[in-house]
């Protein structure tokens, strides 16, 4: 299974530039890139040979593909020329436009009936613009989405912001998404690429109350958007088909409101716990993680929703956890 990584940011973040660093990592020697067009990106002075209209292959080793339509279309191409032995890759980073949400292409991932037997999800990564940022997120969902989307998030043009904007947009991006990891365009290209592969997500620390069973800890972002964080942790352990069938009923029902969610799952009769992750309505595969992280083992999860109110999930959770003890009584 190849890995393909979203790499989506606003307009004028600086995806680009960030491309061209990201493709003269040798970590990125055996990559496929998607692109708009090739002159966007620059790389005539890489260009080594033209496979096909829309492929090329750099120095680097890199093959660069120009998206002329779907992006199934496109990865359904280099797919064919990998199989006939004609290019080889290890990895797909897929260059968005500014505006898009990156939904649409997870999903095609996902749903595509060829390309989910031979590419997998590798996570999104996204430029934020630390002068223009705060303003974007403010006024446009796509820049909301692009950020709640994120398992790795670059800050860039921090040469040009003051550090006490810096730091208020680092605390503006731990609430609309507070468990992607944050890297400045300064940070090392080799660090950046090692962990473009987002794996098991973290979850962030969620804010205990002594006494309850249950809490409930949410706070806006943009009254506009409606966009709010929503945490809920449960000290008993998760029945996992009732919580399948919560989880498929919820986001058959408000997957558009729902852009992200993340949780970690004390399964009843399972000693290690789960880890389950998605964005809309599209859920990736359960993990079993070794080990518990420090602190209670207690099911947590964090949802990011826009225009949805965080009781309505609490409640709807809550009468599934009763479900679980009317048939353990029956």
């Amino acid at each position: 299974m190849i890995p393909v990584t979203l790499l989506t940011g606003f307009l004028g973040s600086g995806k680009t530039t960030l491309l061209q660093r990201l493709l003269t990592d040798p970590g990125m020697a055996r990559a496929a890139v998607l692109i708009n067009e090739f002159g966007e990106v620059g790389l005539d002075h890489h260009l080594l040979d033209r496979i096909d209209d829309n492929v090329v292959l750099m120095k680097s080793g890199c093959i660069c593909c120009t998206v002329r339509g779907e992006v199934a279309d496109a990865l359904m191409n280099l797919h064919s020329l990998r199989t006939r032995g004609e290019i080889d890759f290890d990895r797909v980073v897929i260059e968005t436009t500014g505006l898009a949400d990156p939904y649409p292409v997870l999903q095609t991932l996902r749903a595509h009936p060829v390309l989910r037997s031979h590419f997998e999800n590798g996570g999104v990564l996204t430029t934020v613009d630390a002068v223009n940022a705060a303003r974007q997120v403010e006024h446009r969902a796509e820049a909301v989405r692009q950020i709640a989307a994120a398992d790795r998030i670059v800050l860039t043009k921090t040469d040009l912001a003051q550090d006490e904007e810096i730091a208020a947009l680092r605390a503006t991006l731990s609430r609309v998404n507070p468990s992607a990891r944050v890297f400045t365009s300064t940070d090392a290209t080799d660090a950046i690429v090692s962990q473009l592969d987002p794996g098991v997500p973290p979850l962030p620390e969620v804010e205990e109350t002594a006494g309850h069973h249950h809490h409930l800890h949410h706070h806006d972002l943009n009254e506009d958007l409606g966009v709010v964080t929503f945490s809920l942790t449960v000290e008993e352990s998760v029945d996992w088909t009732d919580f399948g069938i919560w989880l498929t009923l919820l986001l058959h029902r408000h997957g558009d409101r729902i852009f992200r969610f993340k949780g970690i799952l004390a399964i009843a009769g399972e000693e290690r716990p789960v880890a389950v992750h998605g964005v809309q309505h599209l859920v990736h595969a359960p993990v079993h993680l070794e080990h518990w992280p420090e602190g209670p083992r207690n099911s947590r999860m964090v949802f990011i929703l826009e225009g949805l109110d965080p009781e309505r999930i609490r409640r709807s959770f809550l009468a599934f956890m009763r479900l679980k003890r009317v048939k353990a009584v029956a």
